[in-house]
């Protein structure tokens, strides 16, 4: 595959959340994530689509393989996709998607990815 890739994690601190427990979520499904924090966002960015290995792998052994890929058609542009994952199940080692930001009370973790070929990227992800 010869495209380039930005995986890029975002996720929002809200006031009353330990910033403790929103790194263990992050780490859970993205180990080797380089974090930052800003003001009230916690983020990270890597160029390898690996980042994304254990919540694919956790989500295709769940069979809602297909529901990630429709979600990344409909949040799709000429060059990025998004889709979002759950917080606090993120907290115990679970990934779990959510069609909208409101279904995760505390707000959830956005994945955002950008590639010369983003169709070929969900194409990898949903069917490799």
């Amino acid at each position: 595959m010869n495209q380039k890739i930005m995986v890029q994690i975002f996720c929002e601190i809200n006031p009353s959340e330990d910033l403790e427990k929103i790194k263990t979520s992050i780490f859970n499904l993205f180990p080797d994530l380089k974090i930052k924090i800003q003001e009230n966002q916690l983020s990270g960015s890597s160029n390898d689509i690996e980042l994304l290995s254990k919540v694919v792998k956790s989500i295709k052994n769940r069979k809602t393989i297909n529901v990630l890929s429709r979600i990344m058609r409909s949040n799709m542009t000429d060059d990025s996709t998004w889709f979002y994952l759950n917080k606090q199940a993120a907290f115990v080692d679970v990934v779990a998607l959510c069609n909208e930001a409101d279904e995760s009370a505390l707000g959830p973790i956005k994945i955002v990815l950008n590639s010369n070929n983003i169709e070929e990227i969900i194409e990898k992800l949903a069917f490799d």
